[in-house]
């Protein structure tokens, strides 16, 4: 199974490295950022060298390393990225709670799919909701109704491919 992360509208450095490093251990070779999601230097790259240098150290520290073994990019249009991503046969899935959201461990599976975690306050907004085929949610059982967007991002990366893990 291929899976890539689509990481939309995150503000922390850190969250983004922090899914690098679980994306390493699970097997997830690609991260798209896209909206204003903190990215590693490319070579189009148009910020400030600072910027560029600040925001990869901070990365870097969370992600010790992963950041050389998964491929992080920026794109600057979800929607595009979604019809691209589609167009090469992904399933589209939402990570977020909604009417329609199913337990994450009833996912059926597809040989190729895109995970989108959405802002760390907001999540995903029902705009983005409607261009997933799928939306998977981790059920809670305390009274906090979400997880921190990495911690939730690692669940669901280690779910989506744990019958290739035992």
């Amino acid at each position: 199974m291929e899976v890539v992360l689509i990481a939309h509208d995150i503000r922390s450095s850190h969250n983004i490295g922090s899914l690098a490093r679980s994306a390493d251990g699970f097997g997830v070779k690609t991260i798209y950022c896209t909206g204003f999601t903190p990215y590693i230097n490319n070579d189009a790259d148009e910020r400030l060298p600072h910027i560029q240098r600040k925001i990869a150290l901070d990365i870097h520290k969370t992600a010790l390393g992963a950041e050389d073994t998964v491929d992080i990019r920026h794109r600057g249009n979800l929607e595009a990225l979604i019809e691209e991503l589609r167009r090469l046969g992904f399933t589209i899935i939402g990570l977020e709670q909604s009417k329609t959201s199913k337990p994450l461990k009833t996912f059926g599976g597809s040989k190729t799919l895109a995970l989108i975690l959405g802002s760390e306050t907001t999540g995903l907004t029902a705009d983005i909701i409607e261009l997933c085929d799928q939306i998977l949610e981790i059920p809670m059982l305390g009274d906090k109704e979400s997880l921190n967007v990495s911690v939730a991002g690692a669940i669901a990366m280690y779910e989506l491919r744990r019958a290739e893990l035992y």
